[in-house]
């Protein structure tokens, strides 16, 4: 098993690290509560890595402080993004290098249609998805392209939320509990294209409660413990480790 690498101080990823994302000593809080604690790892391109936990060991928090969200407050670390140091940005200069979160609550702007939704998050003019593409990824999404969106099904919302996050032409996908309230019909079709989304190069870091089957879709996984990371390694090797998953997964 891979624990927590022991990285020394003022090491900058950027001069050293092969990876795509990179996350080193991050500490975030929420208040007076001490979140993130010194939270290191690294995420390759086109990779998917299931970031999990237990409930309150930072997995959403993290999410947050890569896309630079307000809260919580990060106080130490850096984040980088392909050399560029995301630390450094606000959560408009994140999502402008390439940085999309997809929420738990999904956040579908009520009033809107599926078709105005895409069109709001997409850039001008879209560099690799375009609306149809987009409905070609997601052919309900183009069946339901002028109904308002906040009418769709669950499932239909997480797909919507997906492609917006997509029009954008983000390098990496953040996703906060895709799976949660969903028939497993559905979570068997996101996950399809989740697959495809991979193929196309875009690297994807998911939280997710349902750890098996985050882990039968992710490369690798990074488990975290009331802040800090516990295991960083193969996804299989989680798989295949009862004890590791009954310890922090409660699996």
């Amino acid at each position: 098993m891979n624990v927590k690498p022991d990285f020394s101080k003022g090491h900058n990823y950027a001069e050293t690290a092969p990876a795509y994302l990179s996350v080193w000593d991050m500490h975030a809080y929420y208040g007076e509560s001490y979140i993130v604690q010194g939270v290191s790892f690294n995420v390759h391109e086109g990779e998917i890595l299931a970031l999990l936990g237990r409930n309150g060991a930072g997995k959403t928090s993290t999410l947050r402080s890569i896309a630079r969200i307000g809260s919580p407050l990060v106080t130490q670390g850096e984040i980088w993004l392909d050399h560029q140091p995301l630390h450094l940005k606000t959560s408009y200069e994140a999502a402008q290098l390439g940085i999309g979160l997809v929420p738990e609550d999904r956040r579908i702007i009520p009033g809107l249609t599926v078709e105005e939704n895409l069109k709001l998050a997409q850039i001008a003019p879209p560099i690799g998805w375009s609306v149809e593409r987009l409905y070609n990824l997601f052919p309900r999404l183009g069946e339901r392209r002028m109904q308002e969106g906040v009418t769709l099904s669950g499932g239909e919302q997480q797909m919507l939320a997906i492609a917006r996050a997509l029009a954008r032409d983000i390098k990496v996908l953040l996703l906060d509990e895709p799976y949660e309230g969903l028939a497993p019909v559905i979570v068997d079709e996101i996950e399809r294209t989740l697959r495809h989304i991979k193929e196309q190069g875009i690297t994807t870091v998911i939280v997710e409660q349902n750890a098996v089957r985050a882990l039968e879709l992710a490369d690798r996984a990074v488990i975290l413990d009331t802040g800090t990371v516990v295991f960083d390694g193969s996804a299989r090797e989680v798989l295949e480790n009862a004890e590791l998953r009954a310890e922090y997964l409660a699996i």
